[in-house]
């Protein structure tokens, strides 16, 4: 008989079924939902980068495609698990446009008005996704779509919704909760939810 390892949770997370919590709750920032058409939407990639870009939907869905499983974390304590993402991972992005030694972070901005910052490093892993799609559908507005970066090993205010910028940057900035009451660092092994 088979046994099952038991699967770790970062501390102070419970999972959840499905994704009927999973909506929206940022006060402050979201009123209503972004209507973003899709034909429409452009992502620009700039800053300390060698080749900016403008990327509109038909451009984004012919870049490389690629499935990733991993797990949601929300700062609040919930978790959804084994989430199918596709999309472009975000080190494919970087290949592109290849970021000058100064542009060391990384700004996001998003129709809604949120903004976010990571490293580099952060974001140089095999994991971290610019996704359209999850759970072979498509990303449903309330959760991000048409296109949500997903950093896996962040709790998920730094995995942005509704993307419209990424700029390359030499200095940090910090982000809408990042300036407010949560971590930068979003480290969810280490529980670093609030800022000190």
């Amino acid at each position: 008989m088979k046994v099952e390892k038991e699967r770790q949770m970062p501390p102070n997370q419970k999972p959840i079924k499905g994704i009927l919590r999973w909506g929206i709750d940022h006060p402050g920032i979201v009123k209503e939902l972004p209507k973003i058409n899709r034909e429409k939407w452009v992502l620009t990639i700039d800053g300390q980068i060698k080749h900016p870009l403008k990327l509109r939907w038909l451009d984004f869905l012919k870049m490389p495609q690629t499935r990733i499983v991993s797990d949601f974390h929300c700062v609040e304590g919930w978790s959804v698990l084994d989430c199918v993402w596709e999309g472009v991972l975000f080190i494919t992005i970087m290949a592109l446009v290849k970021p000058n030694m100064d542009g060391r972070y990384v700004w996001f901005e998003c129709a809604d008005g949120y903004t976010t910052s990571l490293t580099i490093e952060d974001l140089n892993h095999d994991d971290v996704i610019l996704a359209h799609k999850l759970n072979d559908e498509d990303l449903p507005p309330p959760l991000g779509g048409p296109v949500r970066l997903v950093v896996p090993q962040k709790y998920a205010y730094k995995s942005p919704m509704w993307i419209t910028r990424i700029t390359f940057m030499e200095d940090k900035r910090l982000g809408y909760w990042e300036s407010g009451i949560y971590s930068d660092s979003a480290d969810i092994w280490k529980n670093d939810r609030y800022r000190k």
